[in-house]
């Protein structure tokens, strides 16, 4: 209990000592944290004492990595005391602070065995805003309880989805999605669904990387989101469990369960989640081509059974060494049960000519294996090495079936019909392996690192013609298989230095990419092979000055590369309907991005930053016409893209009990076409996200929170209308605050489904859609097990690095 006593008497005496000594700063003290087994000891107590009266002087709190930093301190003799639960209070010998920056060596606190009794309080703010990132802590939000992980997305400052749940970061799309710092193996469809079964209970929070250093792979134009999932820090045998339901038009349901088991010498965990039930979507689609209209009127139930499973341990092989492996997988299997009818008018008259029904289902089953080996050293001199080897695989089966009825302008006399099933398996195998290394370098931090990967994808598309008497014919010309395989080797060098008040990092990673595409069909194609190898240079740099406690500047910058998804680059004709293809192709090149970054921050909380980027041959995805009522839809780089973005977020307290956040994103997006076909486009873009939390007496709070995006630009073409929604929930806990009751309404107004049109190349499209996005959700949380804190090893899981491109 006196540590405890300590702790909070630190902090509440440095609030002083910080406002008393401010004309007397002049230097930073930097120290880590670490237990007797080589553990990182996250969110210790520092206090910085004078050696002449052992008063204190200034007081922090290490962050989860256990590293420290004193700032603003004048010359002079000090010592420090550490204090963490489940440590020894620790001091350390004196030391001379003199003309520069000092950085301290690896402190080491013992264990304790026996701890009494004791209640922490203690919640990490809803948002951080550090240095080199943006952190979005989702247990700072009740009503995210229940909600998957790309709807808690939308939620996280600065991020949008458009109407194809693809992501939008300060207006650039390219976001490249990390789970715990490493790359995901999955994009397109593939990363939708696998976000979707992911559940917020999983999610400890988002960290929005704008502006990633050279360590980080070069892909993703707009930066990195990188999802971190929970793990528990606390000694012996600990677990939640939690359940949930939700229904509005259609009912589902969730389950997840997490345990995990803590020892001074090992740590293991698992982490189960589900989602069953149907969901509604509605699109439509007004297309005038060639002097016809296509009105095309679709709803569909989303029906899914998806399940989540992530197994690993760490090892704490002795002070300095930790061994680890983890097992992630995922499994889904969704159909969606389409019913679409489509009148089609001549443009002038607006006569109806024929009225095409066609009711489709879409059965989709997925597998995802990935398998992560890491061995990571640190010792107390400032040296790291970090190993990591991935194995991966991703398999898909897909049926679509495809019925098209054509009937008269009554839709009553059956004219012509034509049926058709698609049967689409794809496999990808996944391989990297990255290594990284860190030492004191002039008074400063060096880094190097290696990586290579090697992905092989065979997607298979085989379309069959049906019948009236239901029997499939194999259709050659129409079906084909293409192979792809890639491989990139990377290496960088990073460096960190610090001069009183300034902070300077700067790197450079080089990327090799070699790639093979093949196609096998019975159709002549001109690209049926096409090989590239190429190398790029990716520098990156940023520079901090600390003018103050209270004031702080940074200036960024980053190139970065966004590769074709591999679906893309299948030059084969592929029939999504029957009056629309899609058409892949193999020519298309990777879109480069430059971005700067001006930013201020204000008594660390309040973050007003500039950006700008500009991206060259942008990935647009076009409609043309294939024919009089034909289209067909192709990723082209077609134009390039400038964009200007103002961020300001702020967390802050209203009053005792009232917490707020508000974030503001204004950004103006201009394209540019390379051909005549490309009508070009700009917008001004405000998209604000806020929320307000009301303790209240008896364990219950009081969630408001929303989102508003005005009119904005969606994959260079499409010119979309305002959208939000508005959020509201209501938490109670129980049992000591181990059960957690909450019920939430999300979108109470249906103000989030989309509406906007897109022209190219004479074919102008004007549509809506969206989903359930309006629902009543009851959750219910409940957490068992060891009390004792304990701070969690550090430990990165996996390589940060596979840039692995899935579409299907």
């Amino acid at each position: 209990m006196k540590n405890i006593t300590l702790y909070y008497f630190l902090f509440i005496f440095s609030f002083f000592c910080t406002t008393f000594s401010a004309y007397a700063q002049n230097y930073s003290i930097f120290g880590k944290a670490q237990s007797d087994t080589g553990e990182a000891i996250s969110f210790a107590a520092v206090g910085l004492m004078q050696t002449a009266d052992s008063s204190l002087v200034k007081a922090v709190a290490a962050d989860e990595n256990g590293d420290f930093r004193l700032i603003g301190i004048a010359k002079g003799r000090y010592f420090i005391v550490l204090t963490s639960v489940g440590y020894a209070p620790f001091r350390s010998t004196d030391f001379l602070l003199e003309n520069q920056d000092l950085r301290l060596e690896t402190f080491v606190l013992k264990g304790e065995n026996i701890l009494q009794e004791v209640e922490v309080k203690a919640s990490k703010p809803l948002v951080e805003v550090l240095a080199d990132k943006t952190v979005f802590n989702i247990n700072g939000t009740i009503a995210a309880a229940g909600t998957s992980g790309l709807e808690v997305l939308r939620k996280a400052p600065g991020v949008m989805l458009d109407n194809n749940s693809n992501l939008i970061v300060e207006g650039k799309t390219g976001v490249q999605v990390y789970i715990d710092g490493k790359p995901s193996p999955l994009q397109g469809d593939a990363l939708t669904n696998y976000l979707n079964t992911l559940q917020a209970a999983d999610i400890e929070a988002i960290e929005i990387i704008t502006q990633p250093s050279s360590k980080y792979d070069a892909a993703g134009s707009a930066g990195i989101l990188n999802i971190k999932l929970k793990k528990d820090k606390n000694l012996g045998t600990n677990g939640t469990v939690g359940l949930g339901y939700s229904v509005w038009d259609n009912q589902r349901g969730n389950a997840s369960l997490s345990i995990n088991n803590r020892t001074r010498k090992r740590n293991s965990y698992l982490n189960y989640s589900n989602r069953v039930g149907e969901t509604g979507h509605f699109t439509n689609l007004y297309r005038l081509q060639s002097n016809f209209i296509f009105d095309a009127q679709s709803t569909a139930i989303d029906r899914e059974n998806s399940h989540n499973l992530r197994l690993g341990t760490d090892v704490f092989a002795s002070k300095r060494s930790t061994f680890g492996v983890l097992l992630n997988a995922n499994f889904s299997d969704r159909g969606f049960d389409n019913q679409a009818e489509t009148p089609i008018l001549v443009q002038n008259t607006k006569e109806i000519l024929q009225i095409l029904k066609a009711d489709n289902t879409d059965d989709r089953r997925f597998s995802n294996l990935l398998g992560n080996l890491n061995y990571r050293y640190e010792d107390t001199t400032g040296r790291s090495f970090n190993v990591d080897f991935d194995l991966g695989r991703y398999d898909s089966d897909r049926t679509n079936y495809q019925p098209n009825f054509y009937y008269d302008a009554t839709g009553t006399t059956l004219i012509s019909q034509s049926i058709f099933e698609m049967i689409t398996p794809t496999r990808i195998d996944l391989l990297s392996f990255k290594a990284d290394y860190e030492q004191n370098f002039l008074k400063g931090k060096l880094g190097v690192g290696i990586k290579t990967s090697s992905v092989k994808t065979d997607n298979t598309f085989d379309f069959y013609d049906v019948n009236e008497q239901g029997t499939k014919v194999l259709n050659q010309d129409k079906s084909n298989r293409f192979f792809y395989d890639e491989q990139i080797h990377a290496a960088y060098l990073n460096y960190n230095r610090r001069w009183k008040k300034v902070n300077l990092q700067m790197g450079l990673r080089v990327e090799n990419t070699v790639s093979d595409g093949k196609l096998n069909s019975n159709q002549t194609q001109n690209n049926a092979r096409v090989r590239r190898n190429y190398t790029n240079l990716f520098p990156s740099g940023g520079l901090t000055y600390q003018a103050n406690p209270h004031n702080s500047f940074a200036l960024t910058y980053s190139r970065r590369i966004e590769r074709p998804n591999y679906q893309h680059l299948n030059p084969f004709e592929m029939q999504l309907d029957e009056l629309t293809l899609r058409k892949g192709n193999a020519f298309l090149q990777p879109q480069y991005t430059d971005n700067f970054k001006i930013s201020h921050t204000y008594k660390y909380a309040l973050t007003t930053a500039i950006s700008y980027s500009f991206v060259n041959d942008f990935f647009a995805q076009v409609t043309q016409a294939l024919d009089e009522r034909r289209g067909f839809i192709q990723t082209q780089n077609i134009a390039t893209q400038q964009t200007w973005s103002l961020n300001i977020s702020y967390p802050f307290e209203v009053v005792k009990g009232w917490e707020a956040f508000l974030n503001v994103n204004a950004y103006h997006a201009a394209y540019k076409g390379k051909t005549e076909a490309f009508v070009a486009i700009e917008q001004t873009t405000l998209n604000v996200y806020g929320q307000n939390t009301f303790s209240l007496p008896k364990n219950f709070k009081i969630e408001v929170s929303g989102w508003y995006n005005s009119p904005s630009i969606w994959g260079g073409t499409y010119r979309t209308k305002s959208l939000g929604s508005l959020d509201l929930a209501v938490q109670k806990s129980f049992l000591e605050n181990k059960l957690s009751a909450r019920l939430a309404l999300s979108d109470v107004f249906f103000t989030s489904p989309w509406r906007g049109d897109t022209e190219f190349d004479n074919v102008i499209i004007r549509g809506n859609g969206g989903w359930e996005s309006r629902q009543l959700r009851f959750n219910l949380t409940y957490n068992f097990g060891n009390a004792q804190v304990k701070s969690a090893a550090r430990r990165k899981i996996g390589a940060e690095d596979e840039t692995n491109r899935i579409e299907k």
